[in-house]
């Protein structure tokens, strides 16, 4: 088997019928699986030259550009392709609100539920939503206000105001979650938190710090490697 192929052109691809390949649309950072697409040449080029994914329906029998009318579009950092050349993936940065034409973060948001083998347990399902996916989402919104400044926004307030009460508030929070934690109220240390946590991100979009790089600093210190 050969496994040096780092000059496959897009020809050299193993196009599959009507000339199309699998896409898969991955968030760069954290590697969360965003949406699947169809790709043909065309697509594959237009995206490689612009930047910028592009995607060949099979239903409407046409070229789409991700996020050319909801403006939620996908830069791409990076296209790979798998071992034997018949799938692509795609590392981007997700613009907006999201991936999905519903409106939710990635296509990917239902799941089945897990049958243990033999047929009759079935493997609970984690409860509520994981802490990581909710950040993700809170961000793409902080961004986009960001962008676009909705008039009346309280994020908007926070994020085109003075920087000084932006940053009393995570003072103010802070103590907030102080005093919750040494009355040993976990629902109100909860509910703090949640706000600290909030303005933090606020602070983090407004001075221009990806959340990768977060994430990246708090990986060192617990001793996870870098996700490659």
């Amino acid at each position: 088997m050969d496994r040096e192929r780092d000059d496959l052109k897009v020809d050299d691809l193993m196009w599959g019928e009507g000339g199309l390949l699998p896409a898969i649309v991955q968030q760069s950072g954290s590697s969360e699986v965003l949406m699947l697409a169809w790709m043909d040449r065309t697509a594959l080029e237009r995206t490689l030259e612009t930047g910028r994914a592009w995607f060949w329906s099979r239903s409407r029998q046409t070229y789409w550009m991700k996020g050319e009318s909801s403006g939620n579009v996908q830069d791409v950092a990076e296209v790979r392709y798998d071992c034997d050349g018949d799938a692509l993936l795609l590392v981007v940065e997700q613009r907006g609100a999201g991936a999905c034409h519903t409106g939710e973060r990635t296509c990917f948001y239902r799941t089945l539920p897990l049958v243990a083998p033999d047929a009759a347990v079935a493997v609970a399902a984690p409860v509520g939503p994981r802490l990581g996916d909710v950040l993700a989402d809170l961000v793409a919104v902080l961004e986009q206000r960001k962008r676009d400044l909705p008039e009346g926004s309280y994020t908007t307030k926070l994020l085109s105001g003075p920087q000084d009460k932006l940053l009393k508030k995570i003072a103010e929070e802070s103590g907030e979650v102080i005093i919750a934690a040494r009355d040993h109220d976990p629902a109100q240390t909860r509910y703090e938190a949640a706000d600290l946590l909030y303005h933090l991100l606020v602070v983090l979009v407004r001075e221009g710090v990806p959340v990768e790089d977060l994430a990246s600093e708090m990986a060192g210190r617990v001793g996870l490697p870098p996700r490659q």
